[in-house]
């Protein structure tokens, strides 16, 4: 497992990702992902689609989770810089209800594991970013769900500059609360 440095977070389950970056004078190369090395830090997910998206400074996205078929996923951030933000949604955990959040950029080229059941949701920091996503399930339409980014009970604190303006999509302006999760499972 020489190839990556595997962090565990205070939520069971989270891992952060850091590769090993091999950089001369004409750039640098690193594996972003291996089976084995993953396999060997506990993570023997199979990944069967993997997503790409663009966004710009203040853009928020999330908190999403798939219903029906939850995904594990495995993110970064291949341009510019975001908080990636996790809520832990699994039934019976010491840590349901708590969130997780972690600076991934182009820099420091950490990677994310996120295991099923958590919501999930990043805030674009720099001018431009591009995210990068492996997904353990196919994306099912109509099988989304999520949770509002500023619900109070979940307490997220997102470094939202004062010169920001946050760009959010109608469906996340619209997500319930953890409450509201609760009561329509």
């Amino acid at each position: 497992m020489g190839k990556i440095t595997v962090e565990t977070c205070e939520i069971e389950g989270l891992k952060v990702i850091t590769p090993q970056v091999f950089g001369d004078a004409r750039g640098y190369f690193m594996e972003t992902y291996q089976y084995e090395d993953f396999k060997e830090a506990g993570i023997r997910e199979v990944f069967v689609q993997d997503n790409q998206s663009a966004s710009r400074r203040g853009v928020l996205r999330g908190l999403h989770f798939q219903k029906q078929f939850p995904q594990d996923k495995l993110v970064r951030v291949i341009k510019g810089e975001v908080y990636d933000v996790v809520v832990d949604l699994r039934e019976g955990s010491p840590t349901f209800g708590k969130w997780f959040g972690v600076l991934l950029s182009e820099e420091n080229k950490k990677q994310l594991f996120i295991p099923k059941n958590f919501a999930h949701g990043f805030l674009v920091l720099s001018g431009y970013a591009e995210f990068c996503y492996k997904c353990s399930d196919y994306y099912h339409p109509g099988d989304e769900g999520g949770i509002r980014y500023d619900d109070p009970d979940i307490g997220i604190r997102w470094p939202i500059a004062e010169d920001m303006d946050l760009l959010l999509s109608e469906k996340d302006r619209h997500w319930g609360g953890l409450k509201d999760y609760l009561e329509n499972k």
